[in-house]
């Protein structure tokens, strides 16, 4: 494993974003762990993520994209730090763009986006925190497409939770045989498990036998084909 990827998942466990416990997520679902990006907080944490994303998108679709797009709402923080990074990083001007939930109908910005104007032959990545259903990209890749013909070069979250979305697969793969462009995590919840199960993290075994064994049956009865 990558050595980012080793530090993102100790990022997400020391920024409380990644929980362990017994949660009931939107789906019904009972699940041993949850994400949530909305922790991501102070100035410090939110550049880190940005590089974190910035990495992965570099390593996995490289430096022929135009825009950033994160869908409302907690796509758009992710998308402008992102950008940021990417500059910083690679030395390369990415565009940021963000759909609004409410359309503005008054002002020089008005209408249903925030950031740069999608223009005939962008290449665009998505950039998401995590997928589960694929809801979001179902609301956003219409709006994306009648905007201008643009190319999406592909999808990047946190984490791939690695589940059933609506069918047997994981959301990520219906959402790539779906909308026919590559999708990605910076991290696997494989991964996970692998860098933190009797392992310590800022100072305590996060993953200890009896999480472990609670991940292993919640993949038993969930776990994408």
């Amino acid at each position: 494993m990558e050595q980012y990827k080793q530090e993102f998942i100790d990022f997400m466990v020391e920024s409380d974003v990644l929980k362990f416990g017994d949660f009931t997520l939107k789906s019904g679902r009972k699940s041993p762990f949850f994400m949530n990006a909305g922790a991501y907080v102070t100035g410090t944490q939110l550049a880190r993520l940005g590089e974190y994303y910035a990495k992965a998108i570099h390593e996995t679709y490289g430096d022929d994209f135009d825009v950033l797009f994160g869908p409302a709402y907690k796509g758009i923080p992710i998308s402008v730090v992102t950008a940021v990074a990417y500059a910083k990083l690679y030395g390369k001007e990415v565009r940021y763009c963000s759909d609004r939930k409410e359309e503005k109908d008054h002002g020089a910005d008005k209408g249903g986006f925030l950031g740069s104007k999608l223009k005939d032959g962008d290449r665009v990545v998505i950039i998401e925190d995590v997928t589960t259903s694929g809801k979001s990209i179902e609301e956003t890749f219409p709006i994306l497409k009648s905007q201008a013909d643009v190319e999406i070069k592909g999808l990047m979250v946190s984490l791939n939770r690695m589940e059933r979305g609506k069918g047997e697969k994981c959301a990520l793969d219906e959402i790539k045989e779906l909308y026919g462009f590559p999708t990605a995590a910076i991290v696997s919840m494989s991964d996970v498990v692998e860098c933190l199960y009797n392992k310590e993290c800022q100072g305590k075994v996060v993953i200890d036998d009896t999480l472990k064994a609670a991940i292993d049956a919640y993949y038993e009865q969930y776990g994408a084909k």
